[in-house]
């Protein structure tokens, strides 16, 4: 859940405790961004069986000032990675680091999918578990891939996919970009873009 609250003494606690009244067992808060007094944090949680996800809004509508931005399915399968361990195993393997960086990034920047495109060939080199697999004519519906950017993709941009929000970054050698996507929002923050692009310049092609 991705909730903007004041940057304030006493805001996260409030927020925490208010979940705690619908039953939800916070197992991790994240920082994403701060900005003019307000912060964004994403908080994952775990509901007990029988509890509805709108619960959690409800109860934190009740808090002056602060407002859930987002609201989504994490899988129980998938951990947290921070920047840090996802550098350390690019550091470590640094012919896989593409792949890695691919692999990683649902878990990092919390997206449903993560690829690397070739830009010159048109073709995708790796994907995630949950990532579309596009066809070399379907890969030109991504956009212009050549700039660090994000966009959204209206419903229907593939077959049976809802509306989808892209993050791109180019690697730093060679005409390869990765592309994450979330599956109904938020939107990317620019805090989220300077990290994929950071991690992304860091890759290597073998």
């Amino acid at each position: 859940m991705r909730v903007a609250l004041p940057d304030r003494p006493g805001s996260l606690g409030a927020v925490a405790s208010a979940l705690g009244t619908v039953s939800a067992d916070i197992v991790a808060v994240e920082i994403v961004e701060k900005f003019e007094g307000y912060a964004i944090d994403d908080f994952m949680l775990h509901l007990p069986a029988g509890a509805l996800a709108d619960s959690l809004v409800t109860a934190c509508r009740n808090i002056p000032d602060v407002e859930v931005l987002w609201l989504s399915y994490y899988p129980e399968t998938w951990g947290l990675l921070a920047d840090v361990d996802v550098l350390n195993d690019m550091s470590e393997h640094p012919g896989e680091a593409e792949r890695i960086l691919v692999d990683a990034a649902p878990q990092t920047f919390h997206v449903t999918w993560a690829l690397m495109v070739d830009r010159d060939r048109g073709t995708v080199l790796h994907r995630s578990e949950l990532a579309p697999d596009l066809t070399d004519e379907q890969v030109d519906v991504l956009g212009d891939l050549t700039t660090l950017s994000a966009r959204e993709l209206p419903d229907g941009w593939l077959p049976h996919w809802n509306d989808t929000l892209l993050a791109i970054a180019p690697v730093r050698y060679g005409a390869h970009s990765v592309v994450l996507g979330r599956n109904g929002g938020p939107e990317f923050l620019k805090s989220e873009l300077a990290r994929l692009s950071h991690l992304a310049a860091l890759t290597n092609v073998s």
